[in-house]
């Protein structure tokens, strides 16, 4: 049987790799799957891929493209999530920070450089028309216990991640939200060592077409909201509301697509080139 790891974040967006995994579906294929989660997000999971110690990783887009742009010898395969992220703004509860422009020139808390939370901090001081040399500031926190840690004790002023695993916090009165910026294109991709690919591409094509089998129709599992709102400590009203902004993709990205988000990371620098798609993405 043919060991494969995975890696990705632990949050309802994978959901459906566990339930196929726990089916066994992947086994019924010959193939060993293996998942680790990465709280730490998308950084961790490019370290991790470049390490070789995972074979593919369900990743933020932008964070890989600008990772493969800055050397990782992998390549996106799919897009796994077709939808924006909706990224919540986030301040300490007890913060004296009302508005977005309240946290220009504020301390971020970033859970590594070149992470989601990073890479977004400039999509939203873009957004705002603040300086992006003057404007952003950076502390890293590893992950979202970390997050909590330094907002509360004052150590970093706002934090940026996916508003709906961030909404107990909200609720129980450790985070406040000011605001939201969703990603201007499609939120989630598989990316996948080019070693591997060239030495596996037929159990590639297996692992993918296992997943995007529960992916199509992921939300007419019955109760899956339920499920969702117990795994994760949701309430529904929020999982039904995330369900129904959400849209799994079974297909590659396409050029135009590319293209959009590196004209973007080029102009905030967070990429030094555009390279060709060919680069960046392998079609199977």
């Amino acid at each position: 049987m043919k060991k494969v790891n995975i890696g990705g974040v632990p949050e309802h967006f994978n959901l459906a790799w566990y339930l196929t995994l726990k089916n066994g579906e992947f086994k019924d294929e010959g193939i060993n799957l293996r998942w680790k989660d990465y709280p730490g997000g998308t950084g961790d999971m490019c370290k991790a891929l470049r390490n070789k110690e995972i074979d593919l990783a369900v990743i933020l887009t932008e964070g890989i493209i600008k990772d493969i742009v800055d050397g990782n010898e992998s390549k996106i395969v799919q897009t796994f999530v077709k939808s924006p992220l909706i990224w919540g703004i986030h301040v300490a509860h007890n913060s004296p920070y009302k508005t977005i422009e309240d946290i220009k020139g504020k301390k971020a808390a970033i859970s590594r450089y070149g992470s989601g939370s990073h890479l977004m901090a400039y999509i939203n001081a873009q957004n705002n028309n603040w300086d992006l040399k003057k404007d952003l500031h950076f502390e890293v926190i590893k992950d979202l216990d970390g997050a909590v840690e330094g907002l509360t004790n004052g150590s970093v002023d706002y934090f940026m991640w996916e508003k709906f695993m961030t909404k107990p916090l909200v609720d129980n009165d450790i985070f406040r939200r000011i605001g939201n910026c969703p990603t201007p294109w499609p939120c989630f991709v598989i990316a996948v060592r080019k070693e591997f690919i060239e030495s596996n591409k037929e159990e590639l094509k297996t692992i993918l077409r296992v997943i995007n089998n529960t992916t199509s129709e992921f939300k007419d599992i019955p109760s899956i909201d339920n499920t969702i709102a117990n795994r994760y400590g949701q309430k529904i009203e929020d999982v039904q509301e995330w369900l129904s902004l959400t849209e799994w993709s079974q297909n590659v990205i396409d050029k135009k697509t590319i293209a959009n988000i590196q004209a973007q990371l080029f102009e905030l620098k967070i990429i030094p080139q555009i390279v060709d798609y060919e680069m960046l993405v392998c079609k199977l």
